[in-house]
């Protein structure tokens, strides 16, 4: 049973004279107040009566808006999943999948509809323009939620497979410290998992020193040493660069944690001195 709050006011009639009303029937009553049948005499005039106004309780046809409207908000068809639209299936004969994989075979429609609501399991369209139709028995949010969880595990594992590319640039005459800085952040990208590009640009007169720039860029892949593997190399333009990419083997090898037997076998040692 719906239960409400009740409030009440009293209705105002208008300021404004009404009009005689005349009607024929003497037992009719118009918003609770009796009429007269004699044609010359008009109805009295309505006094202030008290109406009794309800709010909420029971609810009934569609939700209001979102927006707080009064409006009603009446649901879309572009809400409802094309797959589930019955109704869309014009033949009345279906090819019907169990919720086993087993193929039930060509049925009417309305027998796939009673089986769908016996076995309490939706009734999803898989190919609508097959001859005859084919629909399949399934917990329809189930097969959704396992969709949406296969997708996001798939991004996860794009984007750890994707590696972004870092650049570093310097000067073929660079000092040690700015060298050492760059080599440090080259390391550490490429422990990220990440491919570094290092750049050496030439301007000018500078194009002379060429072999210069190609010895620092070798001396400086000689000290990444295993970490970074060469996958293409630049000595033709006057920007000069070479693009490693991360060792995973090494890199794996490196983070892994230490054995227990060499543990066990340093304890041992120390036990018997």
């Amino acid at each position: 049973m719906a239960v409400g709050l009740t409030g009440t006011f009293t209705f105002k009639p208008l300021t404004a004279r009404p009009k005689p009303l005349y009607i024929s029937s003497l037992h009719s009553k118009l918003f609770g107040l009796p009429t007269y049948k004699s044609p010359g005499i008009p109805a009295p005039k309505p006094r202030a009566s008290p109406i009794s106004a309800r709010y909420g309780g029971g609810g009934g046809g569609y939700p209001r808006s979102n927006s707080g409207d009064s409006r009603r908000s009446r649901p879309s068809v572009s809400d409802e999943d094309s797959a589930l639209d019955i109704s869309s299936v014009r033949s009345e004969k279906v090819r019907l999948i169990d919720e086993k994989q087993n193929m039930v075979g060509v049925v009417s429609k309305s027998e796939a509809i009673r089986m769908s609501e016996d076995a309490e399991l939706d009734l999803v369209i898989l190919s609508p323009d097959a001859d005859p139709p084919v629909l399949k028995l399934m917990d329809y949010s189930k097969y959704k939620y396992e969709l949406q969880k296969k997708k996001r595990e798939q991004q996860k594992k794009s984007a750890a497979l994707r590696m972004d590319l870092k650049e570093l640039k310097m000067g073929y005459k660079i000092d040690v410290h700015d060298y050492t800085v760059r080599l440090k952040a080259a390391q550490r990208f490429l422990k990220d998992g990440d491919k570094v590009k290092v750049i050496v640009n030439l301007k000018g007169r500078e194009n002379d020193f060429r072999n210069n720039a190609i010895e620092l860029l070798r001396r400086f892949q000689t000290d990444i040493g295993e970490l970074g593997i060469e996958e293409s190399k630049n000595f033709k333009d006057r920007n000069l660069s070479i693009v490693m990419i991360p060792n995973k083997a090494v890199i794996q090898k490196a983070q892994e944690p230490p054995k227990k037997k060499e543990k066990s076998q340093e304890a041992e040692v120390s036990a018997g001195v």
